[in-house]
């Protein structure tokens, strides 16, 4: 399983990726999930996908194809002129991509080979943008009403940026947002394990403002989830006592 996010700020956009995959509890593997290309100060882009490991992994590589060989490439993500037309792009080889590798693999194929991504960045004269592209290839882009997507173990991060988010907020409560939201996940699913990938990207920046991996022996995200635990802990005993009799029972 996997879980990332991708939300947008006034100022730009923050990502977050796991990196675990797995097929059952013994066979447990770290893969890069989140994945960009730039321009400089002309536009940057970036992936990152959920899904069949298999299928997520031809499309990116595919769209590295294209980025390697412009002049043999036309529909280039670094040439394509909005990121309308970028997420459009992805969409496409998605679907055909998933088409492709059910259809070789017949009928026990069908639904093995799914996956999902989240498409971010800016191109010159344009604003920040961010998707959601789904397995059919058609996707849905971050707006006012929705201003985050999340892909893979979306449930038990998905209340903490619900109740922490605003827009206006700087990138490092952004980023202190998600790794609350990332250790809920981490704490409830062990589908979904560190190391995690962050990316900040300012807006005009045309490139990755602020980038790094984050570890299990990370100082600052395991005061992160120990912070969190205890303020849980002490908002819980702080809450009214429940009581087995009313007060006119009392009586």
């Amino acid at each position: 399983m996997t879980y990332c996010v991708g939300m947008v700020l006034e100022k730009g956009l923050v990502l977050m990726s796991d990196t675990r995959t797995n097929s059952g509890v013994d066979n447990i593997s770290v893969f890069r999930k989140m994945f960009h290309w730039t321009v400089p100060g002309e536009r940057i882009i970036t992936l990152m996908t959920a899904g069949n490991l298999a299928t997520t992994q031809a499309v990116i590589s595919r769209l590295e194809e294209r980025t390697k060989a412009p002049s043999e490439r036309q529909n280039s993500l670094m040439e394509l002129p909005t990121m309308f037309q970028v997420a459009s792009e992805t969409g496409k080889l998605l679907r055909e991509v998933i088409a492709e590798t059910q259809e070789d693999n017949g009928q026990r194929g069908k639904g093995r080979f799914t996956a999902s991504i989240i498409l971010a960045g800016q191109i010159k004269g344009m604003e920040p943008r961010l998707f959601m592209i789904y397995p059919e290839g058609n996707f849905i882009e971050a707006s006012f009403d929705t201003p985050f997507f999340q892909i893979g173990e979306t449930k038990y991060g998905r209340p903490i940026i619900i109740r922490g988010y605003d827009r206006q907020m700087s990138f490092e409560d952004a980023v202190k947002l998600l790794m609350v939201s990332f250790d809920s996940t981490l704490k409830a699913n062990l589908s979904v394990g560190l190391p995690l990938d962050l990316m900040v990207i300012e807006r005009e920046g045309f490139g990755a403002k602020h980038e790094r991996r984050i570890e299990a022996s990370d100082p600052y995200f395991n005061a992160i989830s120990d912070s969190w635990s205890e303020a849980l802990r002490s908002a819980f005993h702080s809450l009214p006592d429940y009581s087995f009799y009313q007060p006119d029972e009392a009586e």
